[in-house]
């Protein structure tokens, strides 16, 4: 928190640290406002094709593909802010793991129903279950995100009253 301090008023001439907090130890020759830049475009692009499959909603098959590729676009972004492979590192922590496997194994099976198998049922269980596993993974960024969302489950779906 103090490097972005010392960064937006300027106070970090003798330090090698960017705005995000962490030194690319000479492997990434891109700046701070281009890692930004990078970071909104790709998140903008993934947007923009997750919004255009709708248009293509009727074809299951269009969709799928733009669509995925969007999520990945998406996903994807944060690497220019981390870098990576601190982003790389972050997927396979031992608390999302299982969440990176599920949802990567999603985006390949809607590929595979869309691209190769043209199965219009498959591919749209193929993207349910993909956007469901995004969610997942996303909640296990936030700090008990995904606990209170287990119990908020347990609790609507509870049987016994």
């Amino acid at each position: 928190m103090w490097n972005i301090a010392r960064t937006l008023t300027g106070d970090n001439e003798d330090q090698e640290e960017g705005l995000l907090g962490e030194d690319s130890g000479g492997l990434c020759s891109l700046s701070t406002t281009q890692r930004i830049y990078g970071f909104a475009s790709c998140l903008v692009a993934g947007l923009a094709c997750m919004l255009l499959s709708m248009i293509v909603f009727a074809k299951p098959i269009k969709f799928a593909a733009l669509f995925t590729f969007g999520n990945l676009l998406a996903v994807g972004s944060t690497a220019f802010l981390l870098g990576p492979a601190q982003q790389l590192g972050m997927m396979v922590d031992p608390v999302r793991v299982f969440a990176t496997a599920i949802y990567l194994g999603c985006v390949v099976i809607a590929l595979i129903c869309a691209l190769w198998i043209h199965s219009k049922v498959l591919t749209i269980i193929a993207i349910i279950i993909e956007i469901g596993a995004l969610i997942w993974y996303s909640l296990s960024y936030i700090p008990f995100a995904r606990r209170m969302v287990s119990e908020l489950m347990i609790r609507l779906c509870d049987t016994e009253l």
